[in-house]
């Protein structure tokens, strides 16, 4: 009998040390594949050294409503979860995905500037020529130097392995191959930033639909809320707003202009 079980705790014994070895295996095997991703990429983009940190942003909305950017980081062991970033936009035109973008990264980057993380080798932006400049833009201003400026723009039908990197400082486009190691990476790090910011999106928007000050507003129903939003970017905007630039919404009377604005700039 204590022979039985002691043969079958040095099988539980064994297996255990059989599961372990492979995790490990597996979790060096994964941190390789990584690590080789990041070597294609140093060829891909011919740059002198290994990249060791990479941020990508992203900018997630439901027709300018509840805007939230993203920012995902990378690094030689795969995603940096404790370095993610969410960025709740306010004080924009709504759908302006420009102006979103601009301010994410400025105050992104501001923090950086002042010592407080790390600045990225590379700085993906999920969008092509027009969302590079507004990084390229903001990096000018704050005075930041160093970081190698690359936007992922889809291709012309938005299937994977089709995308174009737009170089900011050389202001030229490559395309890399479907089966590229550097690619793959590229992509990984671009799908995390879309999941990151459609999470921070959905969350957000949530929150305001239970909480937005337009709700229990006689003639305000939810269509009329969403083309508010939409309008203006955001609540705070539409707070800051006149009852005549209320009334320019188009689904929008005088008087339901009027009551919105009597409820929202309640008498002391």
């Amino acid at each position: 009998m204590v022979e039985r079980v002691r043969a079958e705790k040095a099988g539980w014994q064994r297996l255990a040390q059989t599961n372990a070895e492979q995790h490990l295996q597996s979790y060096l095997a994964s941190k390789q594949n990584i690590y080789n991703r990041f070597l294609a990429l140093q060829e891909a983009m011919q740059l002198d050294d290994v990249p060791r940190r990479l941020e990508c942003f992203d900018i997630s909305h439901s027709s300018g409503e509840a805007t939230v950017a993203s920012c995902v980081v990378f690094d030689h062991n795969g995603p940096l979860k404790s370095d993610y970033r969410h960025f709740n936009i306010t004080d924009i035109t709504g759908g302006d995905d420009y102006a979103a973008m601009h301010q994410a990264l400025t105050r992104r980057y501001t923090r950086l500037r002042k010592g407080e993380g790390k600045l990225p080798d590379i700085l993906l932006i999920d969008g092509g020529k027009g969302q590079v400049s507004q990084a390229v833009d903001v990096l000018s201003e704050l005075q930041i130097e160093g970081v190698l400026i690359v936007g992922v723009a889809k291709g012309s039908d938005r299937r994977a392995g089709l995308e174009t990197l737009v170089m900011a400082e050389t202001n030229t486009e490559i395309t890399l191959r479907g089966d590229s190691s550097a690619l793959h990476l590229i992509q990984h790090i671009r799908d995390e930033a879309h999941r990151f910011a459609i999470t921070g999106h959905r969350a957000r928007r949530a929150k305001a639909r239970k909480t937005s000050p337009l709700e229990g507003i006689a003639g305000v129903g939810a269509k009329r809320r969403r083309e508010l939003l939409k309008h203006f970017g955001g609540i705070q905007s539409i707070e800051k707003a006149s009852i005549e630039e209320i009334a320019k919404v188009s689904s929008i009377s005088r008087k339901i202009a009027e009551d919105i604005y009597a409820a929202l700039h309640p008498d002391p």
